[in-house]
């Protein structure tokens, strides 16, 4: 199964590149789409973070109990029982009736806290009308974000992950970094009044096809120089 993975990772290489330039497109739309206050007080509940990340001591036992949560919310949608959460400072457990590599990877990709902050809002909102509040919930998704990412990149780039390690590296780089961008997309789509999920999926299909036609071309172009290359030796 490593060797399928390794196929697949390189396979979904193009992608990353469509999908990168999605993101971007979407947050110039956002921009564009008169939700300045919006992405303003996103950029500030994100700036926030990065400051108290830096200047004050990490709350590690907060990230490992949203690390090992995920692990369990994604158990229990694919179907699994969970059992035994166990959350320390220097690190946690979760029982699971089975895996794969949503669930194995989940944490890395699926910002927790930051769902966390969008569904209390809108149970709040359920009951008291937040419409005028809604740079409140752009501020803490922007925190929840900044926590998500700050965490992910300080334990992958420092600490042995057996997650990545059961998975493969260049698989666990690829389906992070792509599920990164599309749960960012999604999100800001759904949060959005100025994007649509059609206008999403357009320019996502606009990307893949330029990001994998580049590529195909690529790569004709390499197999034709390398078989001139062969019928020309000795």
């Amino acid at each position: 199964m490593r060797w399928v993975k390794l196929c697949i990772a390189i396979l979904l290489l193009p992608a990353c590149a469509a999908a990168t330039l999605t993101a971007v497109q979407i947050g110039h739309a956002l921009i564009a789409g008169s939700q300045t206050s919006s992405a303003i007080a996103f950029g500030a509940g994100y700036a926030l973070w990065l400051v108290v990340f830096a200047f004050l001591p990490k709350p590690m036992r907060t990230y490992v109990l949203g690390h090992e949560l995920t692990h369990a919310l994604w158990a229990l949608l694919m179907g699994a029982r969970v059992s035994g959460l166990k959350v320390r400072k220097s690190g946690g457990q979760v029982r699971t009736s089975k895996t794969n590599w949503a669930i194995t990877l989940a944490p890395y990709f699926f910002p927790f806290y930051a769902v966390l902050f969008i569904a209390g809002f809108f149970l709040v909102h359920a009951i008291w009308n937040l419409t005028g509040y809604m740079w409140v919930l752009f501020f803490l998704v922007g925190l929840g974000w900044s926590f998500h990412v700050t965490f992910t990149l300080m334990i992958l780039l420092t600490v042995s992950q057996p997650d990545v390690q059961s998975q493969g590296f260049l698989f666990s780089a690829v389906v992070i970094f792509l599920m990164n961008l599309l749960t960012m997309t999604v999100t800001a789509t759904t949060l959005s009044k100025a994007v649509t999920f059609a206008m999403l999926a357009k320019t996502c299909g606009a990307n893949l096809s330029v990001s994998y036609g580049w590529t195909l071309d690529k790569f004709v172009m390499v197999w034709n120089y390398t078989a001139a290359a062969w019928n020309k030796r000795p």
